[in-house]
């Protein structure tokens, strides 16, 4: 089977491919700069050329805050490729595999959010997203729209990197308390995604839709520096463990607003798929880990001289 993935240099991206290769499946990883989504006659012209099996779109305009001030770029990345692919998916008879976020819904539930529940987002991140996911759901039968949110890795730009390195900068921080959510590992979505990619090839079908899928147990931005830099002092990462002050979102303010409850439901998709929520804990010490190891080989290579 051969999987094309949209945003192959992205943090799920990333670790679909590394995961892909390491099982020697045919990837065809491709960026922005290599492979626009946007554009509808070259997303055609790519699926002639390559025809690719499956897709597996993790591209996106990512950046909550600057979304406001680009919703052109937001809306062209989150609604307008996920359409161009969903389009073009239909037509070759292929499936798409699409990431989105906790951020379509407006974030003032007081249950875990199910797939059926209203949505309601309240900046341009979670409207364009949301947008993207209509699109494909219009376009292309075929479809696996995966929820997803608070997602930490190795690669990227993201909450868990920023923590250590201010941890590292500083011998105390304050952290938003107020806000409720799941920190999700890149690799365990790459994971779900590669295994119910494989499923499809050998049966030929999948219980197509839209599900929910997240890291457990839910816990604050809080919490989740608290546990951060307890696991970053652990593997060495932090000389000295920062003290950390919980703070009120009133306190941080931010251009984009985020939602104060981002738990979803995720029984639809155990339930479907028969796969277990990874402990984000769990995940997070591997990555830690993974982080230590980078640094500690950074540390020991020689340095370059400059002629």
């Amino acid at each position: 089977m051969r999987i094309l993935v949209c945003g192959a240099n992205g943090q799920v991206g990333r670790e679909i491919v590394d995961r892909a290769a390491a099982a020697g499946v045919d990837v065809l990883a491709t960026t922005r700069q290599t492979f626009d989504i946007t554009q509808p006659r070259q997303v055609e012209g790519f699926f002639e050329r390559e025809r690719p099996d499956l897709v597996i779109n993790a591209a996106a305009f990512t950046h909550v805050d600057n979304a406001e001030t680009h919703s052109k770029d937001a809306y062209a990345i989150n609604r307008d490729g996920p359409a161009c692919l969903a389009k073009q998916c239909a037509q070759a008879d292929v499936p798409l595999f699409h990431l989105s976020t906790d951020y379509v819904f407006a974030g003032d539930a007081k249950a875990p959010y199910k797939e059926s529940d209203p949505t309601g987002p309240t900046g341009i991140y979670g409207a364009s997203k949301l947008a993207g996911e209509q699109r494909i759901q219009a376009a292309c039968p075929h479809h696996l729209i995966l929820r997803t949110s608070w997602v930490y890795g190795v690669h990227g730009h993201n909450f868990v990197k920023t923590m250590l390195r201010l941890g590292a900068q500083r011998r105390a921080l304050s952290v938003v308390a107020d806000q409720i959510g799941c920190p999700t590992h890149a690799g365990s979505i790459a994971d779900v995604l590669l295994t119910l990619a494989h499923r499809y090839r050998e049966e030929g079908r999948l219980a197509w839709g839209l599900y929910h899928y997240s890291g457990t147990p839910a816990c604050s931005w809080y919490d989740f520096a608290k546990e951060i830099f307890d696991q970053g002092h652990a593997q060495g990462l932090l000389a000295v463990k920062p003290s950390v002050s919980p703070i009120s979102t009133d306190q941080y303010p931010t251009p984009a607003r985020r939602p104060a409850w981002s738990v979803m439901d995720c029984s639809l998709f155990e339930g479907t798929f028969g796969l277990q929520l990874d402990d984000w804990r769990r995940s997070l010490a591997s990555v830690v880990a993974e982080l230590g190891r980078q640094a500690a080989e950074d540390r020991g290579a020689p340095k370059r001289s400059h002629a």
